[in-house]
């Protein structure tokens, strides 16, 4: 029975989306197919930006919680830098879900949010002067119930998606007698051309093996299982160090996304996708921490974890020993530093490996000032946006803005700023500013 439901809090703590960014809500509908929960949908496109060629979907998982996460996922830095450097948009759905709801009701596609999804690539595209939105590969990442999600999506809709991330979630093959609303679903006769990484906590079914979140892993081998012996691309990366949270594994997932972002999309907008190459792969054995090129392998192909290439099977290795996956190439450096009055703005992209740890400010060359002064993550590493249990910033989101508490009107000084990533690198200092 559909309930009347007007926009209430959490759900109506929204960030402005003023261009770059737009935002569209759908109401709860009672047409059967339908989908029976509010949504909102928030959209980034980089600026100046001609056409796109892709969107990359970043899903929250079930609950309140999660969802209200997802108001958040289109401001992410780390994951605009992966979007604007393969000419996408970044969305980011929030389905209005009370906590007691059953969370089938969104995270089955067949339940009316692949129509929503669908509607929302029309309607933001107009609103945003891009209606080729509409038409445009997707590339999904999605946790728990929106990895969930994501697979679903993934196997009704192959010849669309460039490549597909699925964090502590998979679709049922079968049903389950622990959980009667989840529908399985059926895999297509053909292999299936998107790449696949499953990414899931050690402590979902693996060192821990009771829990509500035990039967991850189990489902997680069933899923992997009936796409690779029928000849998917599709590979496990277990983080050693977390549970359901998704701690540390964007370190992995963007530039693994970007790996097959760069190999799939079309090389004009309006093109088909290219099939992912096969020829430079690397395998590793289920439940092993160590990849070799293919042709190297000793085991059963069709049991192995698929892995795009050495770049990507050497930040796997060390993802899964310890999450450390290694980056050895500074940030860009700030741009647009502006002062008013002792107070100091500037702009920054991300780096792609490593995100944003926090900001130095420097006045006359000497360091007065850290943005944040402590960068906070209890997921993970520390990092400028914070971050919530769905992988996405925290609320209020943070400002590239400090004030100068030594400011003097009468006094010049030069402004520059410094990006700090999350492994420590630092960027060459933004271009000088006069502050008076």
């Amino acid at each position: 029975m559909l309930t009347s439901w007007a926009q209430q809090p959490p759900y109506d703590v929204v960030p402005d989306a003023e261009p770059p960014y737009y935002r569209i809500r759908y109401e709860a509908q009672a047409d059967e197919g339908m989908l029976d929960l509010p949504v909102q949908f928030t959209l980034w496109v980089p600026p100046k930006l001609a056409k796109l060629r892709g969107v990359i979907v970043h899903q929250h998982g079930c609950g309140e919680g999660s969802c209200r996460s997802g108001i958040t996922g289109a401001f992410d830095l780390h994951w605009q830098a992966l979007a604007k450097r393969h000419d996408c948009a970044l969305l980011a759905p929030s389905y209005e879900q009370p906590q007691s709801a059953d969370c089938q009701r969104w995270c089955d596609p067949r339940n009316g949010s692949d129509l929503a999804f669908q509607q929302a690539l029309v309607d933001l595209g107009e609103k945003s002067g891009h209606p080729e939105l509409a038409k445009v590969p997707w590339a999904l990442w999605g946790h728990s119930g929106g990895g969930t999600w994501s697979g679903i999506m993934t196997l009704l809709h192959p010849d669309r998606i460039a490549a597909t991330w699925l964090r502590s979630g998979t679709p049922l093959l079968s049903s389950l007698p622990d959980r009667p609303t989840a529908k399985p679903v059926k895999l297509p006769e053909e292999p299936l051309p998107v790449p696949i990484m499953i990414n899931l906590g050690t402590e979902e079914g693996v060192t821990v093996t009771e829990g509500r979140f035990a039967g991850v892993w189990p489902r997680a081998k069933v899923f992997f299982r009936a796409i690779r012996e029928n000849g998917g691309l599709i590979g496990i990366a277990i983080d050693p160090l977390t549970g359901h949270q998704c701690g540390n594994q964007r370190y992995l997932a963007i530039p693994w996304m970007d790996e097959c972002l760069a190999a799939r999309l079309p090389k004009k907008p309006g093109e088909n996708l290219r099939p992912m190459p096969t020829s430079n792969a690397w395998l590793a054995g289920l439940e092993q921490k160590a990849a070799v090129a293919a042709d190297e392998y000793s085991g059963d192909p069709k049991d192995a974890i698929w892995l795009p290439g050495q770049r990507l099977a050497e930040a796997w290795q060390q993802y899964v020993n310890d999450t450390r996956v290694v980056d050895s190439t500074p940030p860009p450096p700030p741009t647009n530093v502006a002062v008013n009055e002792g107070r100091v703005t500037w702009t920054a992209d991300a780096d792609l490996e490593s995100g944003i740890q926090q900001f130095i400010i420097l006045r006359d060359g000497v360091p007065i000032a850290k943005v944040p002064d402590e960068p906070k993550n209890r997921f993970g590493r520390p990092i400028f946006q914070g971050l919530q249990y769905s992988d996405t910033p925290t609320q209020p989101l943070m400002k590239m803005e400090s004030v100068d508490s030594g400011w003097k009107m009468e006094v010049d000084a030069v402004y520059q700023v410094v990006t700090v990533n999350t492994a420590g690198l630092r960027s060459d200092v933004s271009d000088p500013t006069m502050g008076r």
